[in-house]
């Protein structure tokens, strides 16, 4: 399966649930080595719960898109726009681990980089957990450096212990 072969749109509100469940494939797949089991449930209970997500797309400024690859929901992404002024943050990119290695990752990438320059963006910021080596790896090879540390407590007795990454547009 190629990248060719996917495309990308702008999340539905009926294909919510889709996402969910995907998320906690994906979540589950990658981050025990990571972050442990308790807090991958821990932070899918808070961030991947339908209503959450809906609340999401009613609010402006904020984009959720699903990547599918053959017909099916292999991958998301979400960015808003930032805080601070002329920045959008990548808040999610997630790719299926079947699907990984296969030029969906930078396809997403572009599509919120479009659309941080279509809305006056001059950088683009993310944050990445610091033993994500993969990750950190490709977001370097998408041109984004490391800005700084931060270690931000979610609650539930949980961190998220992440390097904060910016690439200029």
């Amino acid at each position: 399966m190629s990248a060719e072969r996917a495309s990308i749109r702008a999340l539905t509100d009926a294909e919510v649930e889709a996402l969910c469940a995907l998320a906690g494939e994906i979540w589950r797949e990658h981050y025990p080595a990571i972050i442990g089991q308790a807090q991958i449930e821990y932070m899918l209970a808070q961030r991947y719960r339908p209503e959450v997500i809906r609340a999401e797309l009613a609010r402006g400024g904020v984009w959720w898109d699903l990547l599918l690859a053959g017909g099916e929901p292999r991958g998301y992404a979400s960015y808003f726009l930032g805080e601070a002024i002329q920045e959008m943050k990548l808040d999610k990119l997630y790719v299926h681990g079947e699907c990984r290695g296969r030029g969906y990752g930078a396809m997403m990438l572009q599509r919120a980089l479009s659309a941080a320059r279509a809305n006056g963006c001059e950088r683009l910021v993310l944050a990445v957990n610091k033993h994500n080596a993969g990750a950190i790896a490709a977001y370097r090879g998408w041109g984004f450096a490391i800005a700084r540390s931060s270690v931000t407590d979610i609650g539930g007795g949980f961190v998220m212990d992440d390097y904060i990454m910016t690439r200029a547009l």
